[in-house]
């Protein structure tokens, strides 16, 4: 898992614009040159997916009107979303919140560190990951990056 693959379309869901410039910083230091599409709020997040079913998405959890649990609650429902993977981005690493987001169908959890180089270390490990072609539902203890 050395090797990054190419991505043509990311989604973040996040309401903090300074969460989502964080984020564009450490996308571009992985050199990733997918476009970045970005939802405000839960609703906005769905607006989004039935425009275009992204290649990820990243998803954070305390968010206006539905947030992150409810949102990949409404995901996991729907057939159309079974291959796109979510990833948690949230600064809420309790245990009860992360075993939640496990068993509730999120793929990998990131929570949200105070560096650019630290969330890009943690998205080369996602863009490492062949998920056009596997869907990694990692065990709890591997879960958490």
């Amino acid at each position: 898992m050395n090797d990054l693959i190419a991505y043509e379309d990311i989604l973040l869901a996040e309401d903090d614009a300074d969460d989502v410039f964080l984020f564009t910083l450490a996308l571009n230091e992985v050199t990733v040159t997918a476009k970045l599409r970005h939802a405000e709020d839960g609703d906005k997040l769905f607006e989004e997916l039935k425009k275009q079913i992204p290649d990820l998405l990243f998803l954070d959890i305390h968010m206006p009107c539905k947030d992150g649990m409810e949102c990949i609650q409404e995901i996991r429902q729907n057939r159309a979303y079974d291959k796109m993977p979510v990833i948690m981005f949230t600064s809420i690493s309790i245990n009860n919140t992360l075993e939640k987001t496990f068993r509730i169908g999120a793929n990998f959890f990131i929570d949200k560190p105070h560096s650019v180089e630290e969330l890009a270390k943690r998205l080369r490990t996602i863009f490492s990951i062949d998920w056009k072609t596997n869907m990694i539902y990692p065990t709890l203890e591997q879960y958490k990056l």
